[in-house]
């Protein structure tokens, strides 16, 4: 399983991810791991310090993404003439590291060594001069040559004239223009003229209105003035880019200066990330030795609200190389484990840690077993889960590892659980490593008390609030707890007793103190289930026959039709040939269904009703009438 989830590091990454700018240091994040090397790993932490002591003087440095940089820099190899934009791009990058060579400069008086990493930053003051006086408000400046400065001087002069003599025409021939000012139309001057006076300027029609009747003509005198300005656009444009290509040979020429400062930038960049982490977490430096001893005092989970959290005291070293701990659940057993491990890897991948003081030994490997590890994609249970990952600890561990697993044997037989428990423990030992387990086997703590190397450990409860303290007490062994919890909330006398004695035996649970005075279970009112009501015998006869239906009639065996279906009395009506007649259900059957003889919507009184009867009622469904309709039993 991946120890980086198990422990929660993965979030503590992200948490650092979030303090870098540049994606070179946060991909360096993500893939950073514990060094094996003490010089290196004593430079690591040595690196944060100082990045933290210079953030805490002088602020925040000035640092920014570099990736959009690093692109104009391959343009400029290549060959591209870069653009303003990413000219003035390179002109802020160098504003960025002159600021920074500033920042590091001001940190020298602190005696920092980080801040002597200014020496490796060049701001290259004479590109970023050149381009910032050529390249301003992503163009190319008026005056960035004298050349280019006549040029647009001349346009300008002569988009006037085009204007003035735009509107010299339009006052002298005022009563042909269908407007009183010039418009631009495809980039020439023209002047609104009216349709019947077209031939009256002397021009070239440009465009023309949507109903036809007014022209937009260019005037003659400035179609001379425009050819001119077209002339000197191209002029403009050989400049602008003669300028913008001198630049960029300028970039290209300094592409190793600026690649270096852009290598430096992203390396103090992730130092600096581990400064802030350390100020986010209130952090501070361990020591590092190369035994095998872990002391931490006042340690808490970097991940925890540092207000509620209580610190941890622990400490194991040459002689006390395992620690089984025992304890109530939610106790704190998993959170105490995992805060070790955690603090002991943060320090070896050159981070802070979140203690009042810590002494870490370097290891080797970090191993773990926490959690339920069932894997329903694999059909693994639970415990076929953690033997598998613990059998793979046990492959891996060595005198330099720190392993710790979590409620060591569980998920199985509690008898035949405590046997391999046992065995993983003796594997441990042999080893050599520094291991931490949790537990709840008695068995297992008389090992540990046993066991020379091993000592027990526990996490301390308030039985009057039933609450844990986090406390962990190094060289006592602890209870589950669980028959007081039970009691202490109410769980019957008599129910503890059937415990006591299963766990115990009887003389264990006679010996018992209960915490209360004997109660029964309080039930509480629950949902009540309604059953479905049945359906009466006659409900279902009068479903049995519809209006319509063919039926044979017993014993005479006469076809008929329904008229009207069982009434209350079991009693149907049904037509035969000249006469209707009331009959029990009982002398009849059904011979064909309604559904099978006629279409679903109809008029069953074709069958049953006489020609004068149908009149009168399509006349009573006109208007009113004094008709009476009358029907008799046959």
């Amino acid at each position: 399983m991946n120890m980086e989830k198990q422990i929660e590091f993965h979030q503590i990454k992200e948490m650092w991810i979030h303090q870098a700018m540049t994606e070179w240091a946060k991909e360096k994040i993500r893939k950073v791991s514990f060094y094996l090397e003490e010089k290196e790993l004593r430079k690591e932490l040595k690196d944060t310090t100082d990045s933290r002591d210079l953030l805490e003087k002088l602020g925040t440095p000035p640092l920014q993404n570099l990736e959009e940089m690093k692109e104009v820099m391959m343009a400029a190899e290549k060959g591209d003439c870069l653009t303003p934009y990413q000219l003035e791009r390179v002109e802020k990058v160098l504003v960025v590291i002159r600021r920074l060579k500033d920042y590091l400069n001001r940190g020298k008086r602190y005696n920092n060594s980080l801040a002597y990493y200014e020496e490796n930053l060049d701001a290259a003051d004479a590109l970023k001069e050149e381009i910032a006086k050529q390249i301003r408000g992503g163009a190319v400046d008026d005056y960035a040559s004298k050349e280019l400065a006549q040029i647009r001087k001349q346009m300008m002069k002569c988009e006037e004239q085009m204007k003035q003599k735009a509107e010299q025409v339009m006052r002298s021939h005022r009563e042909c223009m269908a407007d009183q000012y010039c418009t631009m139309r495809g980039g020439r001057i023209c002047v609104p003229v009216k349709k019947d006076c077209k031939l009256k300027i002397s021009g070239s029609v440009i465009d023309k209105s949507a109903t036809g009747n007014t022209f937009f003509m260019e005037p003659s005198g400035v179609a001379k003035y425009y050819e001119e300005l077209q002339l000197l656009k191209i002029q403009e444009e050989n400049e602008v880019y003669r300028i913008l290509y001198t630049l960029t040979a300028m970039v290209a020429e300094s592409a190793t200066v600026l690649y270096e400062n852009i290598s430096m930038v992203e390396k103090l960049d992730f130092i600096f990330s581990k400064g802030k982490l350390s100020m986010d977490m209130k952090a501070v430096e361990p020591s590092i030795n190369t035994g095998r001893k872990i002391v931490l005092r006042d340690a808490r989970h970097p991940l925890m609200d540092a207000k509620t959290n209580v610190p941890l005291q622990f400490e194991m070293g040459e002689e006390i190389r395992g620690i089984v701990i025992t304890g109530p659940n939610t106790g704190g057993k998993t959170v105490a484990i995992k805060t070790v491990m955690l603090t002991c890897i943060m320090a070896q991948c050159g981070l802070h840690v979140t203690c009042k003081e810590a002494d870490i030994c370097m290891n080797s490997s970090y191993l773990c077993d926490i959690g339920d590890g069932q894997d329903l994609a694999e059909n693994l249970s639970t415990f076929s889960a953690h033997i598998r990952n613990v059998l793979d600890v046990l492959a891996e561990v060595n005198q330099n590892s720190l392993v710790i697993m979590d409620e060591l044997g569980s998920g199985t037989d509690p008898l035949e659980g405590m046997g391999i428990a046992i065995a993983i423990l003796e594997e441990l030992k042999k080893s050599g490593s520094n291991f931490l387990v949790t537990t709840h086997y008695p068995e297992v703590k008389e090992y540990a008390d046993q066991t020379q190397g091993i000592v027990n450990a526990r996490m301390t409860f308030d039985q009057e609030t039933l609450k844990p303290t986090y406390q962990m007490v190094i060289g006592e062994s602890g209870e589950s707890c669980a028959f007081y919890i039970a009691d202490k909330l109410g769980m019957p006398n008599d129910m503890l007793k059937i415990a006591l004695e299963a766990a115990y035996g009887e003389e264990a649970a006679n010996m018992y103190h209960f915490q209360k005075e004997d109660a029964l279970l309080k039930k509480r009112n629950t949902g009540k289930i309604t059953k479905q009501k049945k359906t009466s015998s006659h409900a279902k006869l009068r479903l049995k026959y519809h209006r319509g239906d063919s039926v044979m009639i017993y014993p005479d065996r006469k076809i008929g039709i329904v008229c009207e279906p069982i009434n209350e009395k079991g009693v149907l009506r049904v037509q035969l040939p000249g006469k209707k007649i009331w009959i029990n259900h009982k002398r009849v059957k059904l011979h064909v269904a309604a559904t099978e003889l006629y279409p679903e919507d109809y008029d069953f009184s074709i069958l049953f009703e006489t020609v004068e009867n149908r009149k009168m009622q399509h006349e009573m469904n006109r208007k009113y009438t004094e008709k009476v309709i009358r029907y008799k039993d046959d």
